[in-house]
């Protein structure tokens, strides 16, 4: 499980690790920086070895600004001088790490001061075969300043860029990206990310997880139990081999999970056979289908063995497909939600909502408030577009929440949904989060650029729904579930465009894969 945790906590382990940090002199190393300066050059050495062949006669920049972070830059670039590397750094601005800059003016690299002849400064940059970002940490404020800005700018598209433990200008807390006027982000965009002790949020929340490329964490000596529980977790595959269910030999088509089924209708019917399809082929014991008789009798065709028609089942997938004027579709959406959310004090049936059935959910909180979790084990699994409507639909805020303000700060906005519907909220897109009302964060980032195509929510629905009905909750399905998908995508891709089916026909593959290797096919 990779983890991220808080700034705080973070600064907390490391006073911990390091009793004298809070009392050392600005400037001056501590064992900490040099651990994590010694990580960082082997990283980049291995990078650069990977890109040309050879560390030697490599030419380096680092962008260094005042704080922690330069120095960290500034003595991995030192590292890297006595390695017979070409190393420049450029300040950003009047002050540096002394310790770092003694460092590597001792190694033999050389220092550019802000007030340097700007030509200096871009030739370096024009040269650089790699360039180290170390203008901004996480105790920096988010964005870039014209200086700053003028010399990632300046960076070439060709040169390898490695952020130091967090790509400059991204909010470390939150994910956010700051933009400049034209609504360029305003943040440094890395091939790399070398992070310490443990990742910070930004590197595993949207949209800032863009910016920071490949992440690797370097060991830097921080104490598990001081830095607490993690304020953001994306799967493994080891994790996600534990959590797979799998079936003993006393196990029937009931004890494995029985999966209802709502999805589609007469316009939408893809909808309906995919849902189901994702669902036979992610393990359910026994799906049902409810819907109309021309997306029932398709389904039929296609898989006889999902049984027509309403009936017991352990866990609903409700919504996909669905839509919200379908006055045929309206009855079962509205039986499922009633059984997920009852109101005589029992246990709801495990319920997965998404499209369609977001809106009755909507009018349920209205009319009657928040979901209670203790009783209810609803995952909501909406895009950006569909949680702005649910937002919207609550009343949360002021008027109308669009679907821009979800994409700049989703992780704001999926934890108002789950407070709000006390459900657990997915929120799909190239990195999704999953989200509980009591504050669990996981991110994931699994699937290709391609996987953003039709039918492809309608698959996650049933594997998710799959795994609701063999007993995983919500938080767990949810997040489960988008990392297999998004490798099924990885493998029915191949590097290429893929379509939604395709997509449900490698999850087999992709299981028995994780199952038996702990790993993540490639």
């Amino acid at each position: 499980m990779t983890a991220a945790h808080t700034v705080e906590a973070v600064r907390r382990a490391e006073q911990a690790a390091d009793p004298g940090l809070a009392g050392r002199p600005a400037g001056h190393d501590g064992p900490l920086m040099l651990r994590a300066a010694a990580g960082l050059a082997a990283v980049v050495a291995g990078e650069v070895r990977r890109r040309r062949g050879r560390l030697y006669g490599a030419r380096a920049v680092l962008l260094v600004g005042p704080g922690s972070n330069g120095g960290d830059a500034l003595h991995a670039g030192a590292r890297l001088a006595a390695g017979g590397v070409h190393v420049v750094a450029l300040q950003s601005g009047a002050r540096a790490h002394a310790g770092g800059l003694a460092a590597l003016r001792a190694a033999g690299g050389r220092v550019l001061p802000p007030a340097a002849d700007g030509v200096a400064a871009r030739s370096a940059l024009a040269a650089a075969d790699v360039v180290l970002d170390g203008l901004l940490g996480t105790g920096g404020r988010p964005g870039l300043d014209a200086s700053a800005s003028a010399l990632v700018e300046a960076v070439p598209a060709r040169a390898l860029v490695v952020a130091v433990d967090v790509p400059s200008g991204v909010a470390a807390g939150s994910g956010e990206l700051p933009r400049h006027a034209d609504g360029r982000p305003a943040c440094v965009h890395a091939d790399v990310t070398v992070t310490f002790g443990t990742a910070k949020p930004a590197l595993l929340l949207p949209p800032a997880s863009r910016a920071a490329g490949r992440v690797v964490v370097v060991d830097i000596g921080l104490d598990p139990a001081v830095l607490g529980p993690a304020a953001v977790e994306e799967f493994d595959p080891e994790q996600a081999a534990l959590l797979w269910p799998v079936p003993g030999p006393d196990d029937d088509k009931y004890s494995r999970g029985v999966l209802g089924v709502v999805a589609g209708g007469d316009t939408y019917t893809g909808a309906a056979l995919l849902c189901t399809t994702a669902a036979v082929l992610a393990g359910a014991g026994m799906v049902r289908y409810v819907g109309p008789p021309r997306a029932s009798d398709l389904v039929r065709q296609r898989l006889p063995e999902v049984v027509p028609g309403p009936g017991r089942v352990q866990a609903w997938a409700v919504g996909s497909g669905v839509d919200p004027d379908d006055d045929a579709q309206a009855g079962p959406v509205a039986h499922a939600l009633a059984a997920a959310t009852p109101d005589d004090g029992t246990d709801g049936v495990p319920c997965l909502l998404d499209a369609g059935a977001l809106p009755a959910l909507a009018r349920r909180v209205r009319e009657r408030g928040p979901l209670d979790p203790a009783r209810t084990s609803v995952l909501l699994t909406p895009h950006a577009g569909e949680l702005a409507r649910l937002l919207t639909d609550l009343g949360d805020g002021d008027g109308q929440v669009e679907r821009a303000a979800v994409e700049d700060r989703p992780l704001e906005h999926a934890q108002r949904a789950a407070r709000r519907t006390g459900a657990v909220v997915l929120l799909k897109g190239s990195t999704t989060l999953v989200v509980t009302p009591g504050g669990w964060v996981r991110s994931q980032t699994d699937g290709p650029g391609w996987l953003g195509t039709a039918g492809a929510g309608d698959v996650l629905a049933g594997v998710a729904g799959t795994l609701l009905a063999a007993g995983l909750d919500p938080f767990d399905a949810g997040a489960l579930a988008t990392a297999v998908h998004g490798r099924a995508a990885v493998v029915a891709s191949g590097g290429g465009p893929l379509h939604a089916e395709a997509v449900a026909r490698a999850v087999p593959g992709v299981v028995a894969h994780l199952l038996t290797r702990r790993e993540w096919p490639s």
